[in-house]
């Protein structure tokens, strides 16, 4: 599955705004690995240890910092890094080998051709991780870049949900397909994939229920849901993206866990980075799922869900 990238034009101001989201875990993190080295002439078993809390505390996730470490103690023994800056720069060789090993990956452009006509994508995601906030972020980015985008209101089962996904669809200037509460959501992602056929529409973003009376009724509605739109266009939805909020670290991963179970998600989204020191965690899923982060929420602004791109997060991580 490609991923999508911005246009390069802006870069530098998304660059800053990514180091100014980043700003609690690069604090949080690296002042405490600059005072674990204070004082020291080398790096022993305890300042392992002790690293191996601080990337577990920073939401790297346990068999993450497994990883890391084991990697860190091996260059260690060989080469006998000593200084701060030295074990700074090993652990970043660590993160940048994690994120960017499978790099290789097509990138799309927003201003790209789209590899479906239309493209259709599934947001999925429990209550309260910024979904609709992110499909409307999304949504104003594509038409921005010329893209026409269509949006649909699947989630029925909570009465705000319509209501704040209309919202946004009237910030990003694209048009909404709805009903009432209550009603069939595979109905509404049917009946937005007609329009979107017959509109000659580029992009369909569909929401999603982030909650039903039990787990597995949730999944079985998304399962529907999928079944419905494969019926009106073959092969839809064509990314399935998965909204987590950073800032929840260690729930996030067991939320992905339980939808990758259950859903083929394709891509995920990371919200509220600019608001937690818990910045670890796109490193830890990154790593432990083998899923591609597409999205990472950097601020409140519209044009702060940006695209990740894992060579700005490492530098921005380090700067």
């Amino acid at each position: 599955m490609a991923r999508i990238r911005p246009n390069d034009s802006g870069s530098g101001s998304e660059q800053g705004a990514l180091e100014s989201g980043l700003e609690k875990t690069r604090m949080s993190m690296f002042g405490k690995l600059n005072r674990l080295m204070r004082g020291k002439d080398q790096v022993d078993a305890d300042v392992l240890d002790e690293l191996e809390e601080i990337l577990v505390t920073s939401d790297v996730g346990v068999q993450t910092t497994v990883d890391i470490i084991r990697n860190v103690e091996a260059k260690v023994a060989r080469d006998k890094y000593v200084s701060t800056k030295e074990l700074n720069d090993l652990i970043r060789g660590e993160i940048s080998e994690l994120l960017l090993r499978d790099s290789n990956n097509q990138v799309l452009g927003f201003e790209d051709a789209l590899p479906n006509r239309p493209h259709v994508i599934m947001v999925v995601g429990v209550n309260g991780v910024g979904k609709t906030t992110s499909i409307g972020k999304i949504a104003y980015q594509y038409r921005m870049a010329g893209k026409s985008v269509l949006l649909g209101a699947a989630d029925t089962f909570r009465a705000a949900a319509t209501e704040q996904l209309d919202i946004w669809a009237d910030r990003a200037g694209v048009p909404i397909v709805k009903q009432g509460h209550g009603s069939d959501p595979a109905a509404v992602a049917f009946d937005t994939l007609a329009s979107a056929k017959s509109g000659d529409v580029d992009v369909v973003l569909i929401d999603t229920a982030g909650r039903l009376h039990t787990k597995g009724g949730l999944m079985d509605e998304l399962a529907k849901i999928r079944r419905i739109m494969d019926r009106q266009i073959s092969g839809a939805p064509h990314e399935v993206l998965l909204v987590l909020d950073a800032s929840t670290g260690q729930n996030a991963i067991r939320q992905a866990e339980e939808f990758t179970r259950s859903v083929d998600v394709t891509g995920l989204v990371l919200t509220k980075l600019d608001g937690t020191a818990k910045g670890g965690i796109v490193i830890g899923i990154s790593n432990e799922f083998q899923i591609p982060v597409q999205y990472i929420g950097v601020g409140e602004a519209v044009e702060d869900l940006q695209v990740f791109d894992r060579q700005r997060f490492v530098d921005a991580l380090f700067a």
